[in-house]
């Protein structure tokens, strides 16, 4: 796969930077996350969680199901000010 190859779509993160990621010894879909911003985009990861996990696999010469998957947190949801504020009126 080419270094300029897109994985993840909604953050623009391609294969040279995941790679490098991989080079410097972070191997699980949650450091790539971290470090990269892959799979913390629009989709939540679900169009590019699966060719992250088959490239650490690769490089890690393992099976993809010895890999941990990653931690999935919620987009956050826009409250209102009035509700911070504690005023019940909606």
């Amino acid at each position: 796969m080419k270094d300029d190859t897109i994985i993840c779509r909604c953050e623009d993160v391609t294969w040279g930077e995941i790679r490098q990621a991989l080079e410097k010894g972070y191997t699980s879909l949650d450091e790539i996350k971290r470090i990269t911003r892959a799979g913390m985009g629009r989709c939540q990861g679900n169009t590019c969680h699966q060719i992250i996990l088959r490239e650490i696999a690769k490089f890690c010469n393992k099976k993809i199901e010895e890999l941990s998957i990653s931690t999935f947190r919620p987009p956050t949801k826009p409250i209102k000010l009035g509700t911070l504020a504690g005023d019940n009126d909606d």
